[in-house]
């Protein structure tokens, strides 16, 4: 059996979890494919997978297969596609890790946009608020806000967005607005991280850099609560600007301490250093790197 046949039914297994869903994703029989990865492990002499009736899962042999081939595979499908250079020839899997609230927001709403420009992409959105080890998880592209501190990826800005502190409107009406930092302490706020992580909020005063120790009935490590708690007027909150949709210009939620929030996150894209990259994840990442600067 052709060897790249055996690959690719191997890595489109990999991908997929599953020898149907292999078969569903790439047009190819059930029954090709398993012959494909059975005829390959045969040639390895090693197992691939682990096979049950409700899962398949690689082996610690079959994840380092697939770690050293699929880029060999990859790659030679660059080759061809650098020859048409079409969005038909833009195809395949793409995985976008992205934190869960900005993505919800900003990149759910262009996806139908990159599908419709590349009808042969499939897009697997990861929406989590956990920086996800890209090469572990299989990640093809991430996007990231804040700094980036990763010796194996490689991270291009875009834009960025600017820190605010906010509550809604109705919570100051019942307890009044905050006219410095300090008086933070007497209001309830709602805290990003845990408690134990974020309960120094930094602000700039006339003396330069200073935090304020705050404090409130609601902390969680998703941004996505802390934005509902200060909907809903329990308190205030402090987070990127992009975290909010139209509750600024809809007069739902008001900023405060405007003037002592300086704090600005970089938007960044980012993506597995490798020797190169898939024309697909190419194509994607073009895109958002036009698309989220429009839309920011």
């Amino acid at each position: 059996m052709d060897r790249l046949q055996e690959l690719n039914a191997f890595i489109a297994v990999a991908e997929a979890g599953g020898f149907s869903a292999a078969s569903r994703r790439s047009g190819e029989p059930q029954p090709a494919i398993s012959k494909a990865v059975a005829s390959l492990e045969k040639r390895l002499g090693a197992a691939l997978f682990h096979r049950s009736t409700r899962s398949v899962t690689l082996t610690d042999q079959g994840q380092r297969y697939l770690d050293r081939t699929r880029p060999l595979v990859e790659e030679l499908a660059y080759a061809d596609n650098e020859l048409t250079n079409s969005a038909l020839s833009v195809s395949g899997l793409v995985r976008i890790s992205v934190p869960a609230t900005f993505g919800r927001l900003h990149i759910l709403p262009l996806i139908p946009r990159l599908l419709s420009q590349y009808p042969g992409l499939e897009v697997d959105l990861i929406l989590s608020d956990f920086v996800r080890d890209m090469v572990e998880d299989r990640i093809d592209l991430a996007i990231r806000l804040g700094s980036v501190h990763e010796p194996d990826a490689v991270a291009k800005r875009v834009a960025s967005t600017s820190l605010v502190c906010v509550g809604a409107r109705r919570y100051f009406d019942q307890h009044g607005i905050p006219q410095t930092p300090a008086d933070l302490v007497h209001h309830n706020c709602m805290i990003y991280g845990g408690l134990e992580e974020s309960a120094n909020w930094p602000f700039v005063g006339p003396q330069g850099p200073m935090s304020v120790a705050v404090r409130g009935t609601l902390s969680s490590n998703s941004v996505e609560t802390i934005r509902a708690g200060v909907l809903a007027g329990l308190g205030i909150g402090l987070f990127t600007k992009v975290s909010l949709a139209g509750e600024l210009s809809q007069g739902d939620v008001r900023t405060v301490l405007d003037e002592f929030v300086r704090g600005v996150r970089d938007i960044s894209l980012v993506w597995p250093r490798r020797r190169f990259v898939p024309a697909r994840v190419q194509r994607v990442t073009e895109f958002f790197a036009k698309a989220i600067p429009e839309r920011i």
